[in-house]
Formats: structure tokens, C-alpha cells, sequence
């Protein structure tokens, strides 16, 4: 069987792809630039197309950092002689991936847009809009597919690493329906960010030195606390120190602050950690040190396991996992318990361990994603 370590830095054959109808997520940066020129080079000509997606509710108004994005998607399109099309996914975006992420965040819960805008969004919404008429649906994800025949399962699409560990996007694709990974194409999934920048270099294309993105995708410069101001305003409760029961602080709203959160706080006499929240009285809790208990765990539970497996197939027993986008897998072991959940028992201790952050598994080599799940509560060691 060929095993995808075998093809990290192989490019992936495009041999099916040719003389198929290939809609190209183009998005003003350098990624999907690269994507496109290599799709050009193989003699592929795809339909590019710009999601637009801006910060408002009633989508009236873009961002300066969305405009420039359009305007360098408008120039690249028409270097390699493709036709641009803007697709407004304004709507489907607030609707489906704003109303996630506010419902986990009242809850106390740690979402992830990204993980669901890929799902619900580039691969979703487009795909309904526009992408249905299209073979397959190209973006500038650092991720692979591999099509195993001999594997007896009767050739099917896994979603793999790639040989970037850094900026590896497995993680932010493990809630991909079977379906859209199967259309899903990824030209520079083979491929390093050295090795991208080089390319763009070679082919002197004019965001070759662009910087990466920060945040949530499609808020341009808008921070993440500035989107969830946007819709859940403020809400000010104590901040209370745990081994002491004393009041330190105020804080703007429980939302604003994730489980093992030290940047940011501003609250007076750190460093300070948040270990714990009450949602219901809207208390955050507090420790100093860089490693409080608290915050690290080997023993994790997640549910809701979305399966990127053949129909049929088991988890294994050994795994490696990630809850948050990092260049790190962590060994573990895998327990299946009642009613859909699963038990992670990890082999280091994990910093951060928060409920409703997805629990992303791969094969014990990481370099299958499996799927993924959503945390739950943090077990004890």
C-alpha cells in the first residue's frame, strides 16, 4: 500500500483533472496565487472565484484589507487569462458560521470559525452557489488527498498531512463532509511555505511577498475580540484568583477569554492564567505560574466524532491528536465510551485543554486525519 509519507514532497498528479471543469478559491493571497500558477503550468485553466464575505451583518461594507484582496485577485486572474467572479457568501456566513461561534462562545465553550467556515463556507455555501457546476473546488490549503485503491476500500479519498508541519491545514479540514474532500483539490499540498514564496518569486507575481493572514478568515482586520464585541457587546464580572477566593479584577464578558489564556488579560499583578469560568455568574478564575494544573491535562473526552474513514471503519486504538492548530501531534490512546464519546488519553500533558475545542485525530504517524470531535469537560488526570 503506499503510504503518503512516501509522497510529502511528490507533487500530486493532476492527470484526472485535466479536461475537467476546476472552480479556483481565489483569495489575494500568496497560496492561492501559487495554486493558480501551477494549475496553469500542468495546462489547467481554472474558473477563479472571490468569496466575498465582509464584517457587517447587512454585508454593506468591505473592509480596506478585503478590497486590496479583491483587486490582487482581479490582477492575478487576468495574468494567467482567467475569468474572475465575485460569490457573496455574506448571508450563509453570519447565518451558519457567526451563529456557531456566538452560541459556543455564550455557552463558555472555545469554537473554531475556521474549522466550520471551510465546512459550511468554501466548501458549502460556494459549492451551492456555484461550485456544484464544477468537477472539483481548488483552494491554497497546505493539506493533501490520497486516493488508495489497495487498501480494500475500494479507493477512498483520505484527507493527509502535509510536509510542512507548521503550516499544515489538516486540522482546519477535519469537518469536510466525505463528499466535499472527495471534489477538494489542493495544488500546493505537496509543498513548504519556502517553497511557495520561491515560486511566487520565479513567477514574479505581485503578492509574492505578501504577509500570511491573522484571524479568523474573511474579517480582514478585524480581531476576533472585535467580532464577538460586534454581536455579544460587553457583559463585566470579577475576575477571582483561585487558591484565594480574592476578587483581582474586572473583565468585559467571560466570552472574551479562553481556558489557558495568558496574553491579553490586563489584569494587574501577572502573569495570570485562566484556569476555569462560571458562565452562569460570569466569573473568570485565575492563577499565577506558567503551569498550573489547571490548565494542563493527559485525559481528554470529546463527542461528536465526524468521520473523514471509510464507512465501516474503526478508530484505532493508537492515534496522535491535535486540539488546536499547531506544528505539534500529540501520541495518545484511544478509548471509545458510551454513546458516542471517546476518551483521549494523551502520553504528555496538554496545555489548554477547553470544552468545544475541536479534538482533531490522526493516524498513529499523522499523517491520515481520521476526523474530529468536540471536547468536553476536562477529566482528571
Amino acid at each position: 500500500m503506499t503510504s503518503p509519507s512516501d509522497l510529502q514532497t511528490v507533487a500530486p498528479s493532476l492527470d484526472g483533472v485535466r479536461g475537467r471543469r476546476v472552480a479556483l478559491l481565489l483569495s489575494g493571497g500568496v497560496d492561492s496565487a501559487v495554486a493558480l500558477a501551477l494549475l496553469h503550468r500542468e495546462g489547467i485553466h481554472p474558473d477563479c472565484f472571490y468569496i466575498k464575505i465582509g464584517p457587517e451583518d447587512d454585508g454593506s461594507q468591505w473592509s480596506c484589507s478585503a478590497e486590496e484582496d479583491l483587486e490582487l485577485a482581479t490582477a492575478l486572474a487576468d495574468r494567467y487569462g482567467c475569468r474572475l467572479e465575485v460569490t457573496d457568501c455574506h448571508e450563509e456566513y453570519f447565518r451558519q458560521v457567526t451563529r456557531y461561534t456566538m452560541e459556543h462562545v455564550c455557552r463558555g465553550l472555545t469554537p473554531n470559525p475556521d474549522v466550520m467556515c471551510n465546512r459550511l463556507i468554501k466548501f458549502g455555501a460556494f459549492d451551492a452557489k456555484r461550485g456544484h457546476d464544477y468537477d472539483f473546488i481548488a483552494t491554497g490549503h497546505y493539506a493533501r488527498t490520497l486516493t488508495d485503491t489497495t487498501d480494500g476500500h475500494g479507493g477512498w479519498c483520505w484527507l493527509c498531512t502535509c510536509p510542512d508541519v507548521v503550516k499544515d491545514q489538516t486540522d482546519f479540514l477535519s469537518q469536510l463532509y466525505p463528499w466535499q474532500l472527495q471534489k477538494a483539490l489542493f495544488p500546493i499540498g505537496h509543498l513548504t511555505k519556502d517553497a511557495v514564496r520561491r515560486l511566487a518569486e520565479q513567477e514574479h507575481l505581485i503578492n509574492a511577498h505578501r504577509k500570511d493572514s491573522q484571524g479568523i478568515c474573511f474579517l480582514g482586520k478585524i480581531d476576533y475580540t472585535e467580532y464577538v464585541r460586534r454581536h455579544l457587546g460587553e457583559r463585566p464580572g470579577d475576575v477571582v484568583e483561585r487558591d484565594t477566593g480574592r476578587v483581582i479584577g474586572r473583565h468585559r464578558g467571560h466570552w472574551f477569554y479562553t481556558i489557558g489564556q495568558r496574553k491579553g488579560l490586563g489584569f494587574g499583578g501577572g502573569p495570570w492564567f485562566i484556569v476555569s469560568k462560571d458562565v452562569e455568574s460570569n466569573t473568570l478564575y485565575v492563577a499565577h505560574g506558567y503551569a498550573p494544573d489547571e490548565v494542563y491535562s493527559s485525559v481528554l473526552r470529546f463527542h461528536g466524532f465526524h468521520s473523514l474513514m471509510p464507512p465501516g471503519m474503526e478508530l484505532p486504538r493508537n492515534i496522535t491528536f491535535k486540539i488546536r492548530h499547531t506544528a505539534a501531534w500529540q501520541p495518545a490512546t484511544l478509548t471509545p465510551e458510551a454513546a458516542g464519546i471517546y476518551r483521549v488519553e494523551a502520553r504528555e500533558p496538554v496545555h489548554g485543554v477547553a470544552p468545544g475545542q475541536f479534538c482533531v485525530i490522526y493516524d498513529d504517524r499523522h499523517e491520515r486525519c481520521l476526523g474530529s470531535g468536540e471536547l468536553m469537560e476536562k477529566l482528571k488526570n
